[in-house]
């Protein structure tokens, strides 16, 4: 028995496919690390490669590694001479050999986001670009953007026209290229851009990196963008020997600038190309994967694939909707709490980082250590702790710390030099920073920047007044705050992904202290800010591993828990607002590939959940249930007829002092107005028409042979083997079996 017996036929057809072109559709949890390690051992221990002409592409450290790990093992001596990389680390070898034929020193620096930033201000600087029209965030996105697409500054200027903001965007890319040749560096997306440019003007040097790599496997190859599969292409375009991993139903990231098509027309860019496809799952049970199969089906681009499992069938997929997102964040963690997994085998997941509020609350209340995966905790967040340092100062203006963080945010001009004169100043006449603020006309040497810094008192001064006696709401305080110290504008200028985050983020706080004043009928400041900073501090919680993690959609990509729960499962949240009413039908087959992957990250259990109401910017909005889970396959969702109001009862007797949290949710197959329209009356037959042993067809199943009829009172439960589905329990009524 050799090691790739271990493989599954499709597994072993893959790892042995070493020659031309290559694509492995690797369906969720169907073993595809498993599969490019094995075939790395059957390059070289039956096809004879050098391991030095084998490359191994993947997109993070920890998938590098782990591939690095299995090799290793498997292959034995002389694995180390097989280059197992990221495509970032790939390309930096390789410019810090030949960069110099661009011009740059082989010791170039490689700029991280905060170097960027910094850069791209000194160019607004040189250009006297207007901070009010252009936002460096933004700026760079565009840039970075273009990088991608292999888009250089003359091109874009070429492309720009007559665009005023097309063309001077143009013109700040130039400078900044000009500005990072200058400093001897490079930023992340040059890395992959620089290495295509020197194959491209080199063509020697190409010829030595294809002669290096016979072999090439990459990874994730749904997520590469355009830069990225020029280079592959480059590579692999003497010998052809190129093996992509991917799946397409798993391309979640084109906000990263993941470009689907590369996968989609893998076979148009190399001709000739043989196409395996691994549908046996080794994670899931058979009813989780037939509702991911379910939902991805109805996306228009992709390559037809079915997931299957010789697991067992496993407990049916749950869904149930609340009235509120309280009362869903209560029942998720009240479960959590009673399960029978432990705590590290379960996970929630989301569509937005705003929706961990909630849950994190929660956990604190029912005390259940949690981890936080994909962001901060909710009330680190940088926007969070801007808003909050802002009530504090309203509050108490000797927090020196709250003024010293928002006395410049959003920009007002008011710099390092300025306020060190007013620190020295607050500590000779012993004051606190915001009252040498308030006496800034006493403060020696500061010029220009008094009248900045009177504007800033004043408007602490106005909602100091909006917060006073009788004054107004915490929401419209916070709302306040934003409006008046023009932090909102300032988000809603930049216009990208994160600032959009970041105001959702916001929002959020704007919803907690709605349900504060609510839930405690106190408008106090004071109080609010003590309850929040009590939620913020999760120190005292249990510091062992023994946590359930909460985290976004897209940071559960390559992960899997024994329970997950899919939280948030409504229109115009999951899907988003802007999928739902965009022009472009792609994007909503985006949301809906990320609910396959949500879905497909539980093994054994998974729990749907959804809210009727639930508060946007501190104002209460109605959703319809998700379109996703109208998509569910009809075994899966109507049979589990799960009552969670019987299990509130239960949970509110079990818990003292809980009498507050006592849910008032109702199953989605109890609701007085359903949300979609799937509902079912089972009528059970006299009698069936067939019987053990008996061959019968299933319309989604096909044909099978009965193993087991059992009267269950009613209906009748029926056990079918099928040919390709494997075995399946299902009620006779909704089966609607035909014997053949």
């Amino acid at each position: 028995m050799t090691i790739y017996d271990t493989l599954n036929p499709m597994q072993q057809e893959a790892a042995r496919c070493t020659e031309g072109p290559l694509l492995i559709l690797a369906g969720a949890g169907s073993g595809k690390t498993r599969v490019l390690t094995h075939r790395a051992a059957y390059l070289i221990g039956e096809r004879h490669v050098n391991p030095w002409n084998i490359m191994a592409i993947t997109f993070t450290n920890k998938a590098a590694g782990e591939m690095r790990e299995r090799v290793d093992k498997l292959v034995g001596l002389g694995s180390e001479s097989i280059w197992v990389s990221t495509f970032h680390s790939t390309c930096v070898r390789i410019l810090r050999r030949f960069i110099e034929a661009l011009g740059y020193g082989k010791n170039f620096s490689i700029y991280d986001s905060d170097d960027q930033r910094t850069l791209m201000k000194q160019v607004f600087h040189l250009l006297n670009v207007e901070p009010k029209q252009f936002k460096e965030r933004q700026v760079l996105g565009v840039i970075s953007h273009a990088k991608d697409q292999l888009i250089g500054p003359e091109e874009f200027l070429l492309n720009a026209g007559s665009d005023f903001r097309l063309k001077k965007t143009g013109e700040i890319y130039q400078e900044y290229q000009r500005q990072l040749k200058r400093n001897n560096a490079l930023d992340f997306d040059d890395l992959i851009v620089k290495t295509v440019e020197l194959f491209r003007t080199n063509p020697q040097i190409l010829e030595y990196y294809q002669d290096r790599f016979r072999y090439i496997m990459v990874d994730e190859y749904q997520d590469t963008n355009m830069a990225q599969f020029q280079l592959v292409k480059l590579l692999a375009a003497k010998y052809r020997n190129l093996c992509v991993v991917g799946d397409d139903d798993q391309s979640i990231y084109r906000f990263r600038g993941a470009d689907i098509r590369n996968i989609l027309s893998f076979e148009e860019s190399f001709p000739g190309a043989k196409v395996v496809k691994l549908e046996q799952n080794y994670r899931s049970t058979q009813n989780i994967l037939d509702a991911a199969n379910e939902v991805i089906r109805n996306n228009q681009g992709r390559k037809e694939k079915r997931l299957w499992t010789a697991n067992e069938t496993g407990a049916p997929v749950r869904f149930c909707q609340f009235d509120t997102a309280r009362e869903e964040a209560d029942f998720v963690l009240s479960q959590i709490r009673k399960s029978d997994f432990s705590l590290k085998d379960q996970a929630v997941l989301y569509r937005t980082n705003a929706q961990s509020r909630l849950f994190e609350e929660r956990c604190i209340f029912y005390n259940i250590p949690y981890r936080l995966v994909g962001g901060v905790n909710f009330y680190q967040r940088r926007e969070i702790k801007d808003v909050l340092a802002y009530l504090k100062i309203i509050a108490n203006g000797e927090d020196d710390l709250a003024t010293l963080r928002v006395i410049n945010v959003p920009k007002r001009g008011i710099g390092a030099a300025s306020m060190n004169k007013v620190t020295v100043f607050a500590s000779v006449n012993q004051l606190s920073l915001y009252e040498a603020l308030e006496d800034a006309k006493m403060v020696p040497g500061l010029g220009k920047a008094v009248g900045k810094i009177e504007g800033f008192v004043k408007q602490i001064e106005a909602l100091r007044a909006m917060a006073g006696p009788g004054g107004c709401s915490l929401k419209d305080l916070i709302e306040g705050v934003l409006e008046q110290t023009g932090y909102a504008k300032e988000l809603e200028q930049e216009g990208e992904e994160e600032a959009k985050e970041r105001l959702a983020n916001i929002g959020e706080l704007v919803n907690k202290a709605a349900a504060f004043e609510a839930e405690s009928g106190s408008r106090s400041l004071d109080e609010f800010l003590e309850q929040v900073a009590l939620v913020a501090d999760v120190d005292s919680l249990n510091q062992s591993e023994e946590r359930v993690t909460l985290m976004t959609l897209h940071s559960a990509k390559g992960l899997e828990f024994p329970k997950v729960y899919l939280a948030g499962m409504e229109e115009e949240l999951f899907p988003s607002a802007m999928a739902v009413f965009s022009p472009d039908p792609t994007d909503l087959e985006e949301e809906r590939r990320l609910c396959y992957v949500g879905i497909t990250r539980a093994q054994k259990e998974l729990v749907l959940t959804a809210a009727r109401k639930r508060m946007v910017n501190g104002e209460t909005r109605w959703h319809a249930v998700s379109r996703f889970v109208d998509e569910l396959p009809q075994e899966q969702a109507e049979l589990e007829f799960f009552d969670p109001l019987a299990a509130y009862k239960q949970e509110k007797r079990e818990i003292k002092g809980a009498a507050d949290t006592a849910p008032k949710a109702l199953p989605w197959n109890q609701s007085p107005k359903p949300s979609f329209g799937k509902t079912f009356t089972v009528e059970k037959q006299d009698h069936l028409d067939y019987e053990e042993g008996d061959r019968v067809s299933h319309q989604k199943f096909g044909t099978g042979t009965v193993a087991e009829i059992k009267d269950g009172g009613k209906d009748f439960e029926v056990t079918v083997d099928f040919d390709r589905a494997g075995r399946k329990k299902m009620f006779a009524s909704f089966a609607k079996l035909k014997k053949i």
